[in-house]
């Protein structure tokens, strides 16, 4: 009798599992999908179904990677960078508040890549630099930023090397995009505008101004950017023609905020991360060109008001 009780419970327990909605709201078709939430210390693996397939403590983060191998490339901290294997076992890390000459000052590190030849890319502000490193922390190059306003917390937020070698870098604090060439120099910049309108503090849909936290580099040439508290995205082209946006009331039904993370698909559709909009809006969003919202996922229990961390994965392997 006692089994079968058992029995009778465990199977209402799984009917039960299975009924229950997933935390995740989403809207249109599952994408599988790395996010990283600083208000709920968390970095996670979410699967189509809005489920979280591997997760990780973290601490501050504004960037991470899963790696061809499998690994995840992350931050703890301002400071250190990791790679990790998927059973959390820690294979090599690097902290730049203790190496290569920066000893003693205030260093964060906002941007991250495993480049060619295994080395890593590191944007330090502070230092204002980019570095390469070997797997021994040895740098391997070095390239000097360009700063307006120096500031260790916002020098930079995305730096990525793009595909002629050069570094394309968003400058939060000085409000511009600019690409390097490997000598340090500007061979592009971009002051993401302010439309006329006055600066107005706070992170949510009530600031305003052009902190921008993101830059991507499309095939056609054109730079797309998350512009950051400017709660919108910017296609321009290299002549800084704005060719296609989407501002923060264009999508029914959704507010935007402070925009981090912007993808082109390769279906053409774009990316969007929606920071600090409140849970009554998405944290990540798909739309196609005309601005129709294909995709969009809400999670405010496993992840929180500050998820400025996200990008799209391939299906599980």
């Amino acid at each position: 009798m006692t089994n079968t009780l058992t029995r009778r419970a465990a199977l209402a327990a799984l009917t039960l599992a299975i009924t229950l909605p997933l935390h995740a709201e989403q809207t249109g078709p599952g994408r599988r999908f790395l996010a990283g939430d600083d208000s709920t210390k968390r970095l996670a693996i979410i699967g189509a179904d809005g489920a979280i397939e591997w997760e990780t403590k973290v601490s501050a983060i504004h960037d991470a990677w899963v790696l061809p191998s499998g690994n995840l490339l992350l931050q703890q901290g301002w400071t250190k960078i990791v790679e990790m294997s998927p059973d959390k076992k820690t294979v090599w890390e690097y902290d730049s508040a203790k190496m290569n000459g920066n000893e003693g000052k205030r260093i964060e590190v906002h941007a991250f890549q495993r480049v060619e030849n295994g080395l890593t890319m590191i944007a330090e502000s502070g230092a204002g630099r980019i570095i390469e490193v070997d797997k021994d922390g040895k740098i391997q190059k070095e390239v000097k930023l360009k700063r307006n306003k120096p500031n260790a917390h916002s020098d930079t937020r995305l730096v990525r090397k793009i595909a002629n070698g050069n570094y394309l870098v968003a400058h939060e604090a000085d409000g511009f995009v600019r690409e390097y060439d490997g000598t340090g120099k500007v061979v592009w910049e971009y002051e993401v505008p302010l439309f006329g309108k006055p600066k107005k503090g706070g992170h949510g849909p009530e600031a305003w101004g052009n902190a921008l936290y993101s830059a991507m580099r499309l095939a056609n040439g054109n730079t797309l950017i998350g512009a950051g508290n400017g709660h919108s995205v910017l296609e321009v082209t290299p002549a800084k023609e704005i060719v296609w946006k989407v501002e923060q009331n264009d999508l029914p039904g959704i507010t935007l905020a402070w925009v981090t993370c912007v993808e082109r698909l390769a279906n053409g559709n774009t990316m969007i991360g929606n920071c600090h909009a409140g849970p009554n809006n998405p944290q990540f969003i798909e739309v196609t060109k005309d601005k129709k919202v294909v995709w969009s996922f809400k999670d405010f229990k496993n992840f929180g008001n500050s998820m400025p961390v996200q990008g799209v994965l391939g299906g599980k392997k």
